[in-house]
């Protein structure tokens, strides 16, 4: 039996490779994400932290100045918040589209994997109606050497 061969093996070699790398990229971009979501919380820490301070510090009479400088670092941390909300949502959008890069890669792929099941599948039928019609001209001759030996047999 002829051992089944895929003509485009190395097209779906490739689109496996193309697909590989595209989820690598969304891998990368989803550390970029708990990158960013981690440091937005350690923010949102730090400024829960930085209000507490300035209560304490009002709460007990302390120095205005002081209670400004803490106000201020609070207020930075803010910022610095805001801008990484910021960045978090770029990074969102690129994540998405990544996705989408890497759904259309698997499409594709499977698409010729398809393609391959398929082929297989018609070798597979091929080899098999011609091992039947050996095994049927087979028989027939043997059944013909049969009739033919009991003819000459009979002479």
């Amino acid at each position: 039996m002829a051992k089944f061969r895929f003509k485009l093996d190395p097209v779906l070699e490739q689109r496996r490779r193309a697909e590989e790398d595209e989820q690598r990229a969304v891998a990368q971009i989803e550390r970029e994400r708990i990158a960013l979501e981690e440091r937005i919380r350690a923010y949102a820490r730090a400024i829960e932290q930085e209000r507490e301070d300035l209560r304490a510090q009002l709460s007990r009479g302390g120095d205005l100045s002081a209670a400004r400088l803490q106000a201020n670092a609070s207020l930075d941390l803010t910022n610095k918040a805001n801008r990484a909300v910021l960045e978090l949502a770029g990074v969102h959008k690129r994540l998405d589209a990544a996705r989408l890069r890497l759904l259309e890669a698997v499409t594709r792929r499977k698409a010729l994997e398809v393609l391959r099941d398929n082929a297989e599948q018609r070798h597979r039928a091929e080899e098999n109606r011609r091992e039947s019609a050996t095994l049927d001209e087979l028989a027939v001759m043997r059944h013909g050497r049969r009739e033919f030996g009991i003819a000459e047999n009979q002479s």
